[in-house]
Formats: C-alpha cells, structure tokens, sequence
C-alpha cells in the first residue's frame, strides 16, 4: 500500500463512518476496510501512516493542537494528529501547510464552542488491529519505522503564551480566548 492507497481507504472510511470529523468512528471504519486486505498491505499501510504521522511533526501543528485541547502531551499530539489523518487527505495537507488553517474547519469551530477535544488515537492501531482481525496474529514488531524531525527552534516558547500563540496562529486563537 502507498500514501495514495493509503488515502483512498481513509475516504471509502470517512464516506462509511457515522461521524466523519470523529476519528473513533473512522479509525473503526478504517479498520473494517483494511482488514480485508492482504496481510502485506495491511503492513505497508502501517509504514504510510507513521510517514504521515512523522510528517506532520511540526511545532506550528503542535501549538494549534496545544490551543484546541486547552494543552497537548506528547501522547496528546500523537492523537491529536491521528485526528488529523481521519479528516482526510485534503485537510491534512492544508492544516500540515497551515496550522492556523484549522480555525476554518466547522469541526474545530464547533470543538471550540463546546470545549471537546479534538483526538483520535484508535486511528493509531488500525494496522494492528487490521492484521489481528485478517490474520489472527499480531503485526510484525518490525513493521514499520519512524524518524521524527527536528523541531522548529523558532515556535520553542511556552505555549501558555496567549499573546505569542495570538500573533503566530491568529484565526485560531480568537477561537479560542
């Protein structure tokens, strides 16, 4: 499975969930679908999914996330992301482009109206729990790698900062005072 491939089951997932902007809903989706595939696509698929996760490690990303879960972990940026990956290919590449973009998303709007967070860590085992359902064995603990980037040293301030977080991702942060 490649990135493209990759893409097309989180849609055909995103287009069969009950919820498409709720990554619980499309990681089980996900899941299904991937689950009737070859054992060897499902162990690819795990690949093109840490390759989007490391992708998306950005500062910029992480203050945003930071701002609509009212603070963000490291396990918290990780689900945060896996989020991300459910909202689709469109909208993972703009918001990887342009964090702020996500104060434009209805989701992110109606998360800041209500204060719930905004995560999806199921969709971080769905090759794993693909291949337990497929094979009935665990996936492969080699089955992928994953090189993280350096961070950006220029957005390494404290993110509590309200008028820094202000001036870096404006649309974002008069969602949320």
């Amino acid at each position: 499975m490649n990135k493209e491939e990759f893409w097309e089951l989180i849609a055909a997932a995103r287009s069969q969930a009950s919820d498409p902007h709720e990554g619980e809903s499309v990681a089980r989706e996900t899941t299904s679908l991937l689950a009737a595939r070859p054992a060897e696509e499902i162990v690819a698929a795990r690949q093109v999914l840490w390759d989007l996760m490391a992708h998306s490690y950005t500062k910029p990303l992480w203050a945003a996330a930071y701002l609509i879960n009212g603070g963000c972990s490291d396990d918290g940026f990780d689900y945060f992301r896996g989020w991300l990956i459910a909202q689709g290919r469109e909208v993972f590449e703009r918001v990887v482009a342009d964090p702020d973009a996500l104060a434009d998303l209805p989701v992110v709007q109606a998360s800041a109206a209500d204060g719930r967070d905004l995560e999806g860590e199921e969709l971080l085992s769905i090759a794993w729990d693909a291949h337990t359902m497929a094979t009935g064995e665990e996936l492969p603990a080699d089955a992928f790698t994953i090189r993280y980037p350096e961070l950006d040293p220029a957005w390494d301030f404290n993110f509590d900062d309200h008028a820094e977080m202000t001036r870096r991702l404006p649309r974002l942060a008069a969602l949320y005072p």
